[in-house]
Formats: structure tokens, C-alpha cells, sequence
């Protein structure tokens, strides 16, 4: 088992004093950082940084190359593509060092975040929290059903738990927030951008087709996983359509990715999947700039039509939304955010609800 410590981040208050140690699992095919693409690492990431600022242990099963605040147990890296075989292995290694983790650290309550989470439970009865991050499709319905002891099921949103059956151990959402970033509005320049996976459900594509359809320069920037489907939609959907003006710029980093953003004329977000929420629409508006987005999942009730962006259902909307983004207020963004999505709030909200599953 490699344990790894990393430096702290920024400090929240809690009344209740209990120590705690809480073990959280993060999805083992994704590194929790800075740059991390998915919203499932950003928040767990965020979480981290808020037990150990409230003089908790936050320890964390994590991809190599993870930077958390708390004591990283790592998880070899994985090179070439995510095949059935290399998921298996990773599984094993999982319940492996989940194992270890109880014997070495004897955790309060174990925190899962991972699509596949039911791969790796742990075996005793400790009570397990698992937040689902993603769409009720992507889950097996029989998770809904697990008799396993002392384990309770959150989302991120009241439109994703609108969609979850009704069962004892699903808790009320704890909607996901952001950091305050700017006190006022950066001067703006004439480009849009894109942040996200790479993938089909992405939707990717549309929003450099967008950006071509309405003469203006974008930026992609997130990451191509090593799945089979996500390189082929790169290379067949994605690379045809970038130019000098349209480019892929990869991951980025904080605080790179607070000034692409604060700069932006709007950021577009053409996803077609069920979104439970949307991190990187929340950090726009936290930048200070407006959304166009397909009106999908939770999107529509982030995006305050004709003041915080635009909500579209096509790749012609969104072009002709991206003119029209120049009108609204970059200081109506930045309340809104500072307002509905307080990271403060999210952070306090998980750790107290820590204590109460820990002392059921």
C-alpha cells in the first residue's frame, strides 16, 4: 500500500467537534487534482481538504498522481486502454487495499464515489456512504436494493433525486457547489470555451460547430480517456473540426482554468446526457460568464434563461445564443453563483452529515 502526503488547502467551520476518520474511495480510473475533468474528483477533492482543514483524517484510495490534503493510498496507474480484464484487476486491488485500509486505520465511515462502487464494498457493516455523481441510468437498478448494513445512498441535486425510486437508505441530495472566485468581473474577449470529458455523451463536437457557425475562437479544453469509444469520437467527430481558431488544449489546471474562464464570452455546454448537476457551469457563472447549454438533466435549473445564459436544443441555437451572450451581466453570473451554488455550504452540509451516520 503507497501512502503519499500531500499540503492542505483552505479551512470551514463546524460545531460539532468529534474527530473522525473518514476513508474515501474515488472512481480508480481517474487521478483527483486540479485538472481533474470530472466533477465526481472535484468534489471529492474539495471534501478532502475540508476534513483535514476541521482537524479530521481524510484519507483517500486514489489514481497514482492524485494531490489531496490528506494521506493518498494509491492506486497504480493504468497504461493503454480500460478493458474488461484491466477493470477486473483493479476491482481486486480495490477490495484489497480497502481491507488493509481498515486494519491500518480502522475508519469511521467509508465514503464511495465511483460509478462501479458496488465492485468494491467493503465486507464489514461500517456505515458506507455513496454519492451517486452520475444519471440513474448509469447504475444497475439492483443497487437500489443492497442489503448490506449501514449503507445510505446521496445525490448531488433535486433533479437527479427526482429520478431515484424511493427507498429507505436514499438520503435528501447535497446539491454541489463551487469556490467564490472572483469580487468582480475580469474584462472580457471575443472567444467561448468548452470544458469536459471527451466523449459521445459530451456532446463535444457541437460546440466547436457552434463556435464555427458564429465566427468566433474556442477553446476545448478536458481530457480523451483510454476507453475505445472516447478515442474513436476524438478522432472522428472532434479532431476534423479543429483549426487555428477551434482548438484542443487538453487538461487545465487552477488557477488556468479560473482565467480562461473569467475571459471568455461564454462558456458552451452542449452535453446531451442526463446531467446531474454541471460543476463546470457552476464555475463559469463563478467566473463571472454566462452558459449556453442543451437544455438537459439539472442544466435548466443552473441556467436562469436570458440572465445567467441561454438553454438550447440545437447546435444552431447555440451559435446564435453565443451573440446574444454579449448582452448579459458578467456581475449577474457572479451573484448568481456566490448565491445557489456555496461551496461552503456543500462542504459543511457532507461533514456534519459524517457525524450523524458515524453515530447511528
Amino acid at each position: 500500500m503507497a501512502i503519499r502526503e500531500t499540503s492542505p488547502g483552505t479551512a470551514i467551520s463546524l460545531s460539532d467537534n468529534q474527530h473522525l476518520r473518514i476513508l474515501s474511495v474515488a472512481y480508480p480510473f481517474a487521478a483527483v487534482r486540479t485538472d481533474s475533468v470530472g466533477g465526481a474528483e472535484q468534489i471529492l477533492r474539495q471534501l478532502d481538504r475540508a476534513l483535514v482543514h476541521s482537524a479530521h483524517d481524510s484519507l483517500m484510495i486514489a489514481l497514482a498522481g492524485s494531490n489531496i490534503s490528506g494521506t493518498l493510498l494509491e492506486i497504480p496507474t493504468i497504461d493503454g486502454e480500460i478493458t474488461s480484464a484491466v477493470r477486473q484487476k483493479t476491482y481486486n486491488f480495490l477490495r484489497d487495499i480497502i481491507a488493509k485500509a481498515f486494519v491500518e486505520f480502522d475508519p469511521h465511515l467509508v465514503h464511495l464515489h465511483g460509478v462501479d462502487f458496488f465492485q468494491y464494498l467493503p465486507a464489514d457493516d461500517r456505515p458506507v456512504l455513496v454519492t451517486l455523481h452520475l444519471p440513474v441510468s448509469y447504475y444497475p437498478p439492483w443497487i437500489f436494493e443492497l442489503r448490506r448494513k449501514q449503507t445510505y445512498l446521496i445525490g448531488v441535486s433535486q433533479p437527479q433525486y427526482r429520478t431515484f425510486p424511493n427507498v429507505n437508505n436514499m438520503l435528501p441530495p447535497i446539491e454541489n457547489g463551487v469556490p467564490s472566485l472572483f469580487e468582480q468581473p475580469k474584462p472580457k474577449r471575443n472567444y467561448t470555451v468548452c470544458l469536459s470529458r471527451i466523449a459521445p455523451e459530451k456532446n463535444s463536437h457541437a460546440a466547436l460547430q457552434a463556435a464555427r457557425q458564429a465566427d468566433v475562437d474556442c477553446f476545448l479544453a478536458g481530457k480523451v480517456f483510454n476507453y475505445r469509444e472516447h478515442q474513436d469520437y476524438f478522432t472522428r467527430e472532434v479532431k476534423p473540426l479543429l483549426d487555428q481558431r477551434r482548438r484542443f488544449i487538453g487538461v487545465v489546471g487552477e488557477p488556468q482554468k479560473w482565467e480562461l474562464l473569467a475571459a471568455a464570452r461564454c462558456l458552451l455546454q452542449p452535453s446531451l446526457a442526463e446531467e446531474t448537476s454541471s460543476l463546470v457551469a457552476m464555475e463559469a457563472l463563478a467566473c463571472g460568464t454566462p452558459v449556453i447549454a442543451m437544455r438537459s438533466g439539472a442544466l435548466p435549473e443552473i441556467v436562469e434563461e436570458g440572465k445567467t445564459g441561454f438553454l438550447v436544443k440545437s447546435t444552431d441555437e447555440m451559435a446564435d445564443a453565443i451573440s446574444k451572450a454579449k448582452r448579459l451581466s458578467a456581475q449577474d453570473c457572479l451573484n448568481a453563483a456566490r448565491h445557489r451554488f456555496s461551496l461552503e455550504k456543500m462542504t459543511d452540509r457532507y461533514l456534519k452529515l459524517y457525524h450523524q451516520l458515524v453515530r447511528l
